[in-house]
């Protein structure tokens, strides 16, 4: 049995980069970026490796800090944010492997870890949850599967799961095509499209990958040179790396 969908806000704005500008040292990294993210909608961030995308969303979510310029996140300064079951995150190469043989189904309820804490056990609701997401990501015929005997592109899908037993209203992907097939890429795609056309949920992909799901996109960013450019799409899904 499917959760109900939740009631999202679309159009509400969840993240903003307001003047931001960062560095290691003296070498500057992003330069004077203002850029903002609404519910309902995805942002598609593109550009080659090491020019500062991963940078740009780790500083939306509080793990680096500008060296000027502001943050905000779901309309706080992101360094008071706490409320940290509104976002989902999978990290650049999230690895599933495990010295130990968790089903995808373990590996999707170890996202409500923070939420239950040691010792509570799953409530209905949470439990309703978990059936929900493992069929908007298109495995749950896969729930008893070893992850590490799955493909990539089915481990990455439980991996995003994971981030989304929570209920997020913020999912942020970094390379999420990595290594991942071009059919497992079309069936994450149509789950992708459920979360954002149907959840409201506000997503971030980062990819190096021209192509990437700019077709999906809203709106499409290149970070080059320290800069943030807005790019059309078309132009974006004809270049390659």
């Amino acid at each position: 049995m499917s959760a109900p969908e939740p009631q999202r806000r679309v159009g509400q704005t969840i993240l903003e980069w307001d003047h931001v500008t960062f560095g290691y040292g003296r070498t500057p990294v992003l330069r004077d970026v203002t850029l903002q993210l609404t519910s309902g909608e995805l942002l598609a961030v593109v550009g080659p490796n090491g020019s500062g995308k991963t940078t740009l969303v780790k500083l939306g979510l509080g793990l680096l800090h500008p060296t000027s310029g502001s943050v905000r996140l779901f309309g706080q300064p992101v360094e008071r944010f706490r409320d940290w079951g509104r976002v989902g995150y999978v990290p650049q190469r999230a690895g599933a492997d495990s010295p130990l043989p968790l089903s995808v189904l373990e590996v999707v309820r170890s996202g409500l870890a923070g939420h239950l804490g040691l010792v509570r056990r799953p409530t209905a609701a949470d439990r309703q949850r978990i059936e929900h997401v493992l069929e908007v990501m298109g495995i749950a015929e896969l729930r008893t599967a070893p992850v590490s005997q799955l493909s990539g592109g089915q481990q990455q899908r439980a991996l995003i799961a994971r981030a989304l037993v929570t209920a997020p209203q913020l999912l942020v992907l970094d390379e999420p095509t990595t290594g991942v097939d071009a059919a497992a890429r079309a069936a994450l795609r149509q789950s992708l499209e459920h979360l954002i056309r149907v959840e409201g949920v506000g997503v971030i992909s980062i990819s190096h990958d021209p192509e990437g799901f700019a077709d999906l996109a809203d709106r499409v960013v290149e970070v080059r040179a320290g800069r943030v450019v807005a790019r059309d799409r078309a132009d974006v899904e004809v270049r390659r790396p």
